[in-house]
Order: structure tokens, then C-alpha cells, then sequence
């Protein structure tokens, strides 16, 4: 009959015992105090009736602690534990989503969340020797509180993530592309190509190049900023409780495959080296202009926006923010990075080089700057370092295919000589590359400046050492291919034998080449000095054409070997030598005009003047002669056939060289 009350007195003594201890807890750690503050706050009306000396919460100091007060907190603690499992098992059962009910419902499952949170943590030391296995009880009702927070994630992140406008992308970068023509060329002298008529480097776009919205406003958010809130309120909840691993794992899933939509979107595709490598120009091409548009929004857009969620979302832990903001992003990074490093080691070739420094241009300029700030701790060095080797390599590219382009153009070896002596295709496409160039002088500058290895030692420069000893190391290199077109450009005039067609192809080719270095960035890089030295020799290869070309003509217009006498033998013979004159300058002028007409010199100011040049000298001479020896044969018989020309008849007719005629007009005949 004892053991009753006994068992009684025994079982009042564990559950005092039980609530001292946790009295004790709250009095060494804040954050437990804090926490079940929170739980007892709820309980003042019930406290109160327990306490009615007192308005104010218990005192729970264990030194002024009663019996009776430590168990009525006890009890408080346990029906707060039963109310937080009442509305967790509720929604355990439940086959709908929390997030689709009305806000106070959220509040309360967050609250009880708390609550379970709280006990859990001041209660982990009690055991079930003490009778009340609080701490085991409330880790099972958290853990499925924690499982249906996470099923909850998965929804909430979907519903609410916001997707690109594939549409609108699209069709911006498709305009994009249109303004990006390829520049694939070669050396093919069978037709003429100008490189600027069909490639346009991304520096030198014109400000109304169609962008998309993105590069122009970088305040992305991929989740609506209404949802924010609700994922910050589970992952606060998820860490606190232990499961940020679980969090992690959630969360990194869904937004890495938002990430990878993205990149679809934008026309990235994760390519391996061996299909960048094998790939046709024209399609590498396009996809290099994507990556070059794709990485400015990904890292002006995409990753700075998702580098805000998770400083968002995980306020409450700096670390779980960058563990997941690098797990997100990483694989997208690498995947652009790979891209850039396959590019780098593609065979090389000319047409290829521009887009190539574009790409340089991003990563330095862009990506590397971006990626400092993004990734500032040491779980992201590992991406920044992989970018700034691929920016090497890509560099190491750009001074590779430079350098062989020039040798290229000091080989390019067609044989077949341009008919009417105009440009040479070699011509227009090497200086219109170059123009192409200088547009990226800034650059090729930086990656040029250490390039003092490179040596002049083909080149016969003794005219240029004044030139060339105030060049930078790019000025020199733009030198030395300039000057391989040139020395080309003489061996395919000795293609030509007529000595006066040689001379007005290169007269024609240097005149092209001067003028796009004086009318351009050029003609600063390579110096007043280098344009006056290629006037000089436009000068010379004019001169020079006269001698040749009319030389022979002149020489019926001079008087030596006649005499001026009209009668006997004597005046017969030299009559017959006059009439002997006239003939053979008829025939070398017709000549002259049969092939010279079908000449070209493109530029109209240079065939204006090298005409005026042939008429200073031919016109003259003939008027002088027909004025001293004309009467002679005048009044003879065919008379006419003597002198075919008036000087007004030879000026018409000087006026129609190099003009290409396919064909030979009929020469008119006029008397003077």
C-alpha cells in the first residue's frame, strides 16, 4: 500500500529533476535560452495562473527555481510539443502543398517548425531514464516537418522560377548573326575579295548592333521576388535544423538545371575539342559568335543574379551560399570556358583570327573581372585560374595566326597574272585585313608588347630604319606584312611581259595599299615616313611606265635623220622617210590604244593624272612635228593615210586608256 505514494514521490522527483536540468541549459546557452523563450512566450496566459505573484514571465534561474515551477515549465514545453506535432502530422497526411494555403497556415506550420527546433535543441540531453524522452520525440516530428519542407522546395522553385525569353533571345541573336557576316576566305585569285565587304569585327559594331535586353540591364532574377521570402523561410529553417545538406542537394539540382535551359537558350552547346576541331568554318563561326554573346549574358546576367538568390535565400549562413552558388554555376562556367580552350587550339587560319580576339577581348575584359568578384574565396580560384589559362591560350592563338598570316602572304604563289593590270585580289584582302586590324589595336598591342623576338631579316627595310626604329613591336609586326605583300606583289609582275603593264600593276597595288594606310589608324602606326616612300615609288612606277610604254612612239616624232629639202633625189628620200615616220607612229599609237584601252587603273584622280602625264608628253611633240613636216606630205597622194590624227583626234584618244574596255572603239578620222 506504500508504493503507491512512494512511486508517486519518485515520479515528481524525475520530472523536477528533469525541469531543473533544463532550467540549468537555458541559464548556459543563449541561443537555447533564446529559443525556449520563444516556446514559453506563448504560454504567459498559462504561466501567469501558475505564477499570479508575478506579471512577468518565470524567473528560471535554477538558484531561485521551485519544484512546482520547474515541472509547470516542463509541462508547457511538452504541450507546446504536442501542439507543434498536431499541426506537422496534419500536413504529413496531407496530399496538398502548404505553399498553395493562405499565408496564416504557412505561419503556423513555420511556428510549430520553431517550436520543434527550439525543444529539440534545449532538450538533447535528457534521456529516457528521466521518463519523458522529449528530444527523441521532437527529432522524429522534426524530421518530417524537415521532409515535407523539402518536398515543398521543389514546387515552390519550379512554380516560381522565371525562364528566358527564348523567343526574344532568339531572334535578337539571329539579327546579331546577320550583322556578323563570316569572313571565310582564302587566297584564290580567281575572283576579287574584300574582306570588308564581308566581316565585321564584334569591337567595331555600329551602336545600333541589335542587342539583347540583358547586356543592357543585369538586374536579373530568374525566381519571382515574391517567392524570396518563402524559400528564405524554409532554408533558415532546413540549416538551423540540421539538414542543410538536404537543402543543398535540393536546390543545387533545380537551379543548375535552369542554368543549363539558359544556355540552351542562348545557343551555347557543350561541345567536346574533337567536334570543335572538325567543325566547318561557317557553322564554328556562328557559334563562336553566340559563345561571345552567350558569355557576356551569363556572366553580366546569370550568375550575378544567382549569386543574389543565394545571398538571398541563404541569408543565414555565408558558407551554404557560396557552397551552392558555386555548385550551381561551376559545370555553366566550365562549360564556356572548355569552349574558349577548344577554340584555342583549333588549326589555325586567317579568317578565323578576328573572332578569335573577340573572345579574347570577353574573357579579359569580362569574364576574369567578373569571375574576381563572384568567386572571391578560395572554393572558386580553381574557376577563375582555369579562365585566366584559357585567356593565355587564347592570346598564345591570336599571336600564332597573326604570325602566320604573314607568311602566308609572303607564299601565296598564284601564277596567273591579272589581265589588265588592276588590283590583285592578294592586295584587297591583306589590306582590308589589316584595316580590320587596327581595330583591335589596343589589344594586339598588350599581346604583342613582348614580342621582341620577332625579326625584320627577310624584309629589305635599309629605306624603312627611319620608320621602323619608332615602331611598337605591333607596328612592326603590321610592318613586316605589308612588306610581304609588296615583295609579292613584285615577283607576280614579272608575270607580265609587257614592261609597261608591270608598271601600272604595281603602280595600281602600291597606290591601293597607300591609300588604305593613309586613310586609316594605319597611317599613325607605320608614320609619315613609310607613306612617303610608297608615294615615291607611285611616282617611279609612273615615270617608268612612260619610258617604256611610249618611248618607241616618241621616237617617229623626231626630226633626226630628215632633211628639209623638197627636191631631186634627195627630197624624195626624204619624203619617203617622213611619210615612213607618220606610218610607224600610226601604227604604234593604234597599238598602244588597242592594248591600253583594255588596262585598268581603278583609281580615277591616278588615271586622270598618268593621262595627262602621256598627253604632256605626246601631245606636243606631235603637234610640233605635224606643224614642220605636214606640208611636206600634205597634197601627196593619200596624203590622208599619213596623217590620220589631228591633235584633238589623239587627245580622244589618250582618254581612253585604262579604262578596261573589253573592246577597240573605231578610230575617227579628222583633219586639222
Amino acid at each position: 500500500m506504500s508504493s503507491a505514494p512512494a512511486a508517486g514521490v519518485d515520479g515528481q522527483e524525475k520530472v523536477i529533476a528533469a525541469a531543473q536540468h533544463i532550467v540549468k541549459s537555458l541559464a548556459t546557452s543563449k541561443n537555447a535560452a533564446d529559443d525556449m523563450i520563444r516556446i514559453l512566450s506563448r504560454f504567459d496566459h498559462r504561466l501567469s495562473s501558475l505564477y499570479p505573484d508575478s506579471p512577468d514571465t518565470p524567473n528560471m534561474d535554477p538558484s531561485s527555481s521551485s519544484p512546482s515551477s520547474s515541472a509547470d515549465a516542463l509541462k508547457a514545453i511538452l504541450a507546446q510539443l504536442e501542439a507543434a506535432e498536431k499541426v506537422v502530422m496534419q500536413w504529413d497526411s496531407s496530399d496538398s502543398l502548404l505553399f498553395e494555403s493562405s499565408s496564416d497556415v504557412i505561419l503556423q506550420y513555420f511556428a510549430s517548425v520553431d517550436d520543434l527546433i527550439a525543444i529539440s535543441a534545449t532538450s538533447s540531453s535528457l534521456s529516457a531514464e528521466d521518463g519523458y524522452d522529449i528530444h527523441l520525440r521532437a527529432e522524429n516530428v522534426l524530421q518530417l516537418a524537415m521532409s515535407r519542407l523539402e518536398e515543398e522546395l521543389h514546387p515552390l522553385l519550379i512554380r516560381n522560377t522565371v525562364s528566358l525569353d527564348a523567343t526574344g533571345l532568339s531572334c535578337s541573336l539571329r539579327r546579331l548573326s546577320l550583322s556578323f557576316p563570316s569572313s571565310e576566305a582564302d587566297f584564290d585569285t580567281s575572283s576579287e575579295f574584300d574582306p570588308a565587304d564581308t566581316a565585321t569585327p564584334t569591337s567595331s559594331l555600329a551602336p545600333n548592333t541589335p542587342h539583347h535586353p540583358l547586356l543592357e540591364d543585369p538586374s536579373l532574377d530568374l525566381i519571382r521576388h515574391e517567392a524570396i521570402s518563402d524559400l528564405r523561410d524554409i532554408a533558415d529553417r532546413m540549416i538551423r535544423a540540421g539538414y542543410a545538406k538536404e537543402l543543398v542537394q535540393v536546390y543545387c539540382s533545380i537551379r543548375k538545371d535552369v542554368i543549363d535551359e539558359c544556355l540552351s537558350i542562348l545557343g551555347v552547346e557543350r561541345l567536346s575539342i574533337d567536334e570543335v576541331q572538325h567543325m566547318e568554318w561557317r557553322l564554328l563561326d556562328e557559334k563562336m559568335k553566340k559563345w561571345i554573346q552567350g558569355v557576356k549574358i551569363v556572366i553580366r546576367s546569370l550568375l550575378s543574379g544567382e549569386r543574389r538568390l543565394c545571398e538571398n535565400i541563404f541569408a543565414s549562413s555565408e558558407e551554404i551560399q557560396e557552397e551552392c552558388f558555386i555548385e550551381i554555376t561551376k559545370g555553366c562556367v566550365l562549360q564556356l570556358l572548355n569552349f574558349g580552350d577548344a577554340v584555342a587550339i583549333i588549326p589555325r587560319s586567317a579568317e578565323k583570327l578576328f573572332r578569335i580576339i573577340d573572345m579574347y577581348e570577353v574573357v579579359k575584359n569580362e569574364v576574369l573581372r567578373e569571375l574576381r568578384i563572384l568567386y572571391p574565396g578560395e572554393l572558386g580560384s580553381s574557376i577563375y585560374r582555369e579562365a585566366d589559362g584559357i585567356l593565355k591560350r587564347l592570346g598564345d592563338a591570336v599571336k600564332g595566326t597573326l604570325f602566320d598570316f604573314g607568311f602566308q602572304v609572303q607564299r601565296e604563289n598564284s601564277r596567273r597574272p591579272m589581265q589588265a593590270g588592276e588590283i590583285h585580289p592578294l592586295t584587297r584582302y591583306v589590306m582590308n585585313y589589316m584595316r580590320l586590324l587596327v581595330v583591335y589595336s589596343e589589344t594586339l598591342e598588350c599581346l604583342l608588347g613582348d614580342d621582341e623576338g620577332f625579326t625584320l631579316d627577310t624584309i629589305n627595310t635599309d629605306d624603312d630604319t627611319e620608320s621602323l626604329g619608332s615602331m611598337t613591336p605591333y607596328g612592326r609586326r603590321l610592318y613586316a606584312i605589308i612588306s610581304y605583300l609588296e615583295a609579292n606583289l613584285e615577283e607576280k609582275s614579272n608575270l607580265y611581259e609587257d614592261g609597261g603593264l608591270r608598271c601600272i600593276f604595281l603602280m595600281n597595288n602600291i597606290f591601293y595599299i597607300y591609300n588604305k594606310v593613309k586613310d586609316s589608324e594605319l597611317g599613325r602606326i607605320l608614320g609619315d615616313h613609310w607613306l612617303r616612300r610608297r608615294r615615291g615609288k607611285i611616282r617611279q612606277y609612273s615615270k617608268t611606265y612612260l619610258r617604256v610604254s611610249w618611248t618607241k612612239v616618241l621616237s617617229y616624232l623626231r626630226d633626226d635623220s630628215l632633211s628639209g629639202g623638197s627636191s631631186g633625189s634627195s627630197g624624195h628620200s626624204s619624203k619617203v622617210a617622213l611619210r615612213e615616220k607618220f606610218r610607224n607612229f600610226n601604227v604604234a599609237f593604234e597599238e598602244i590604244h588597242r592594248v591600253q584601252t583594255t588596262w585598268k587603273v581603278p583609281d580615277p584622280q591616278m588615271r586622270e593624272e598618268i593621262k595627262i602625264s602621256i598627253s604632256e608628253q605626246v601631245i606636243p611633240a606631235y603637234r610640233a612635228f605635224v606643224g614642220r613636216y605636214g606640208p611636206q606630205v600634205d597634197g601627196g597622194r593619200h596624203s590622208n593615210k599619213y596623217i590620220k590624227y589631228s591633235t584633238e583626234d589623239l587627245e580622244s584618244h589618250l582618254s581612253e586608256l585604262f579604262e578596261g574596255l573589253s573592246g577597240v572603239p573605231n578610230h575617227s578620222r579628222r583633219r586639222a
